[in-house]
This record gives structure tokens, C-alpha cells and sequence, in this order.
């Protein structure tokens, strides 16, 4: 058999998601309903499945890169299993597998078979919006979600049945959750299928309705589920909770829970992607001086040296200190931003000191106490 990579024409870094892509799309190509007669585009199937059944199995795929077919067993037609004994039925199974039963049951190429009811129907995916912390949101938690969700009813297990008693076969559809009808066209009699209406496609119906659920088989409850917040998600992250939604009528699974996060902003830091953004408020002469501060970040309180002559703006850049990276590893950095904080009241002795110093610099400045544009205004009069 040729490289299994390039049967799926897939380089050998592909991605799962690439490989079974690659496999829909040449499966589709080979199959024998596509094909008829065709022995050759059957075997070609037959190793694309085999191909696909390797490099879709992480332990399979990293023995086969090592040691080639030998290390998974050889081919379909020696020692490893066919395609058929991998999907338990005929190649019309495994097309079903991956591509449906084309909405009217068997093959969308033909030849497929009458099914029975596919049961009943899966429950509706729940979104809930949940307010986190900043603090949750940077380094992780675990918070209780609570919401009001229809659940299995106990009192009748899911069937919708009253006490002692059990759904019974639908004789509307006989039991196959179907109903056929035959229609007229300009191409001849067509048969077309759709779910029966009087059981809802489930192929039985409820007589006696259980009292609690009155035959839905779930009844709407207080719910709280448990879930772990990532550290470094930010608002407009999304948890999927699977089958942690709305419970399916008549014993039908669960549908998906999703978890829109918004985080609560925090009144020392804002958040610029994985980095975090403070502001260090320093005086004029701390500026001009220079001055040491205590700076608080999220792991503590460390010491930070302002050097003479800093100006407005400038930023300091503290290593690993801000959010968790959600997508790998390490932290964002802490931006520490200069804010110089103008007086806005001097005393008598401050304006003189101020004077002097700008007097001496040769600088034109006001009293301390009426405006500039004042002075000069007056000046002229």
C-alpha cells in the first residue's frame, strides 16, 4: 500500500481535523455507490479507510510515522482489520459514518435500506451569560453556574408514561417514526418520507401521560453546575459544557451548555491582550528628582526605581507579571505608565520656591494664584 499521508494527500504534519477532511473528500471520490463495478475504485476505498483509520488514532499514527505499516499491524489485507471490520458493517456503513444517510435513509448515492424511528430528538443547546472577577479571569476558578433547565423526570425515567404503564407502538407509522407518501411528477411517482406527526417521529406514543411530566419526560428544574474558568480568559470567552443543556423529550440526550463570560473591570488595571496596564502617580519633583515607589501587582508588592528626568508617559515593563496566556504558556508583562500629578493649590512658601526655580530657568510663570493670560492682559492697561 502507498504512504498513507500521501493516499489522503496530506502532508505529515496535518492536523486531525485536516486528515478527516481530506478523507471526506476523497472518500466521496471512491465510493463503490459512486463507483458501480468499479473493483478497483473499491480497493481504492478500501485503503483510504484503512489510511484514515491510523492517522485519525493519536497512538496508531505516531507508531506508524516510527515503524510504517509494520508498526500498526500492515495492511487492510493481512493482519489489520479491513474497513469493514473496523466500522462493523458493510462499506455502505462506513460512508453512513461519516457523510449521514442523506436525509431518506441508506446512501446518498442508493441502495440504501428502510431504518426505524432514529429516536427521540436531543435537547436544545442553553447559552448563559456569567459575570467573573478580574482576579478569576487572570489567574483561573472554579464558579457555580445556576440556571433553570428541563431535566429527566424522575417519576416516569424519561418515558412520559404513567405509573405502570410503558409508550406503545404508534399505529399511524407502525412504529417506524415515519410516514411515506406518494406523489405525482412530471418524472413519475416519487415516495417521499417525513416523520409522522401523531408520535412526533419517535415511533411510540404515550397513552397515559406520567402526571408529573404529563408525557414530555422532563420537567424544568433549578440546576447548578460547577465549572473551571481558564486562567486568562477576558469577556467574550465562550465554555462549552457538553450535555450540560436542556434535556431531550422522552429519554432524548442533552443538548450542550454554553458559557459566555464577561469579566468585571478592575479599578488599577486595564488589560491590553495578555498584558496588563497600571499607572505609577508621581509629583513634579519625584519626575524631575527621581524617587522609588511602591508599586502593587497582581503577585504583590514590588519596589520600582523612577530615575531623575522621567517624563509624562513613560513606561515601565515589568516581566511575567500580567495574564496567564490561555493559548500557551507563560504570562503577559506589567506596563507601569508615568502619570506626573500637577498641584492644583500651593501654599504661599510653594509659589515662592516655584518662582525662584523659574526664575532661574529664565521661564515666564503666574502668581499661583490668577491666570497667566491675566497678568499679561494687565500689563498693556
Amino acid at each position: 500500500m502507498a504512504d498513507f499521508y500521501e493516499l489522503l494527500g496530506v502532508s505529515r504534519s496535518a492536523s486531525a481535523e485536516e486528515i478527516k477532511k481530506a478523507y471526506r473528500k476523497r472518500a466521496r471520490e471512491f465510493h463503490p455507490d459512486a463507483n458501480p463495478g468499479d473493483a478497483e475504485a473499491e480497493a481504492k476505498f478500501k485503503d483510504l479507510s484503512r489510511a484514515y483509520q491510523v492517522l485519525s488514532d493519536d497512538s496508531q499514527r505516531a507508531r506508524y510515522d516510527q515503524f510504517g505499516e509494520a508498526g500498526v499491524g500492515g495492511a487492510s489485507g493481512g493482519g489489520g482489520p479491513s474497513a469493514e471490520d473496523i466500522f462493523g458493517g458493510g462499506l455502505g456503513d462506513i460512508f453512513e459514518t461519516f457523510f449521514g444517510n442523506g436525509g431518506g435513509g441508506g446512501s446518498p448515492f442508493g441502495g440504501g435500506r428502510q431504518r426505524g424511528p432514529s429516536g427521540p430528538p436531543r435537547g436544545q443547546d442553553v447559552e448563559v451569560i456569567v459575570d467573573v472577577d478580574f482576579i478569576q479571569a487572570v489567574f483561573g476558578d472554579q464558579i457555580d453556574v445556576e440556571l433553570k433547565l428541563p431535566v429527566r423526570c424522575d417519576t416516569c425515567d424519561g418515558s412520559g408514561a404513567g405509573e405502570n404503564t410503558q409508550p406503545v407502538r404508534c399505529s399511524e407509522c407502525e412504529g417506524t417514526g415515519q410516514v411515506q407518501r406518494v406523489r405525482q411528477s412530471l418524472l413519475g411517482q416519487m415516495v417521499t418520507a417525513s416523520p409522522c406527526q401523531r408520535c412526533g417521529g419517535l415511533g411510540e406514543v404515550v397513552t397515559t401521560p406520567c402526571a408529573s411530566c404529563r408525557g414530555e419526560g422532563r420537567v424544568t428544574e433549578d440546576v447548578s453546575y460547577k465549572v473551571d474558568i481558564p486562567a486568562g480568559v477576558d469577556t467574550g470567552s465562550t465554555l462549552r459544557l457538553t450535555r450540560r443543556g436542556a434535556a431531550g423529550p422522552r429519554k432524548g440526550g442533552k443538548g450542550d451548555l454554553y458559557v459566555h463570560l464577561r469579566v468585571r473591570p478592575d479599578e488599577n488595571y486595564t488589560r491590553d491582550g495578555d498584558d496588563l496596564v497600571t499607572e505609577i502617580p508621581i509629583s513634579i519633583a519625584q519626575a524631575a528628582l527621581g524617587t522609588s515607589v511602591e508599586l502593587e501587582t497582581l503577585d504583590g508588592t514590588e519596589e520600582l526605581v523612577v530615575p531623575p528626568g522621567t517624563q509624562p508617559g513613560r513606561e515601565f515593563v515589568l516581566k511575567q507579571r500580567g495574564v496567564h496566556r490561555l493559548q500557551g504558556r507563560g504570562r503577559g508583562d506589567l506596563i507601569a505608565r508615568v502619570r506626573v500629578d500637577v498641584p492644583t493649590k500651593l501654599s504661599d512658601d510653594e509659589v515662592d520656591l516655584l518662582r525662584n526655580y523659574a526664575d532661574g530657568r529664565g521661564e515666564m510663570v503666574g502668581n499661583g494664584k490668577e491666570k497667566l493670560l491675566s497678568r499679561i492682559k494687565s500689563a498693556f492697561t
